[in-house]
């Protein structure tokens, strides 16, 4: 066998493991008894047109045609929808035929990653990171290299971003809004890290490439936007998924697109449908592709999370937690008492409150609360935070 695919199915990610935990632990007790903020699994329905959408196509499209194959890369008609929004939206200069629609953002990521790195290349990633981005970097024989955030602002260290390219640098991944922080880069930060890519690429001779994963683009606070990176830099590519957004995690619908300004643009999507092939991510499901056009643009009711997040920030910050105020996405970062976030995240757990210290999100002394609940887990989740804090010493 494989060994490395032995360990990565023998040992979960920490957020998987205790979320698996926090199943067995409400089958013991009770559901009601379980504070579960481990995973980012949207807790507000789809918008109503996703149901009438898939009731129509399920009762007009010809049967044969709906649940049958379409072109590997993904329907051409749904790609040009896409194409057209994001062009209308964003003024992103996309091409439909430099799309490939996938099962979701993992599979995004993984044919991308796999589509330009080769062993020994390098992959930096901003951390924190969603710890699936080095499975699917390490798994080509790429070496990642992780660059701290300002912890103060969360946007990137970039003394430590400048010092971390190579002569081996292929790839630099970013995530805005981010996971688990819901940190989003600013345009100056932007502005900042293309022109590193920029003067790095030129000394290589060779492309550095950008891919931005932008599952959480629809879910930012306030007046935050989210810059489409297309227009900031031309070697790039946009992972993205339907997932956050129409609250449609299970069902596994997103895509990967390059940029038409990208270098040897051709060969490399021929590289991205390469890796969709040899990975086996060929033709997305195909009923959820036909899906997408009528529901472009919509969101789920994003007012719960917003709702969710006041809330909990406020009530974290009587009990004395210091947590990082997030633009966007659903989940907080919250600072450990301890140095040791996993103890702290342990103690909580003694408590029946799931949260995920940051060790695997590449960065220490934190713990990822996901927001994405319903209101009334959080009201009666308070009690046990305030026990938590007082363990401490934060609030008596």
């Amino acid at each position: 066998m494989n060994e490395k695919m032995r360990e990565l199915g023998a040992r979960r990610s920490a957020i998987r493991e205790l979320f698996e935990y926090g199943k067995r632990r409400k089958a013991e007790i009770g559901a009601d008894r379980v504070f579960d903020f481990s995973i980012g699994n949207p807790s507000v329905p789809a918008p109503e047109r996703v149901r009438e959408t898939l009731v129509r196509l399920l009762s007009e499209k010809d049967p044969v045609a709906l649940h049958g194959y379409t072109s590997a890369q993904g329907d051409p008609s749904v790609r040009a929808a896409i194409a057209d929004y994001l062009n209308r939206t964003y003024n992103a200069g996309v091409d439909a035929n430099l799309i490939y629609l996938t099962a979701g953002a993992a599979a995004s990521l993984t044919i991308s990653l796999t589509a330009l790195l080769n062993p020994g290349d390098e992959a930096i990633l901003l951390a924190p990171f969603f710890p699936e981005y080095r499975v699917f970097a390490e798994r080509t024989g790429a070496k990642v290299v992780s660059v701290p955030a300002d912890p103060k602002t969360l946007q990137p260290d970039f003394k430590s971003l400048e010092a971390a390219f190579s002569e081996k640098t292929r790839v630099l991944l970013v995530n805005s809004p981010n996971n688990p922080t819901g940190a989003v880069l600013t345009e100056e930060s932007i502005r900042r890290i293309v022109g590193l890519l920029e003067v790095n690429q030129r000394k290589q001779g060779s492309p550095i490439w950008l891919i931005s994963d932008e599952p959480y683009r629809e879910l930012v606070w306030g007046d935050v936007t989210v810059p489409y990176l297309t227009r900031y830099y031309a070697n790039t590519l946009v992972c993205y998924s339907f997932s956050k957004s129409l609250s449609l995690p299970g069902e596994r619908i997103g895509y990967v697109l390059v940029s038409p300004k990208a270098e040897k643009v051709s060969d490399i999507y021929a590289a991205v449908c390469g890796a969709g092939r040899a990975l086996g991510f060929v033709c997305a499901p195909s009923l959820f592709q036909y899906m997408i056009p009528d529901c472009l643009g919509l969101t789920s009711d994003l007012s719960v999370y917003r709702s969710n997040r006041e809330r909990f920030l406020a009530g974290l910050r009587e009990c004395g937690f210091r947590v990082i105020n997030p633009d966007g996405a659903f989940y907080l970062f919250v600072e450990s008492p301890e140095p040791d976030a996993n103890a702290f995240a342990e103690r909580a757990k003694s408590l029946e409150l799931l949260v995920v210290p940051s060790d695997s999100f590449g960065c220490t002394g934190f713990v990822r609360i996901s927001y994405c609940v319903s209101p009334d887990l959080i009201e009666r989740s308070m009690p046990a935070f305030r026990k938590l804090a007082a363990s401490y010493g934060l609030c008596k």
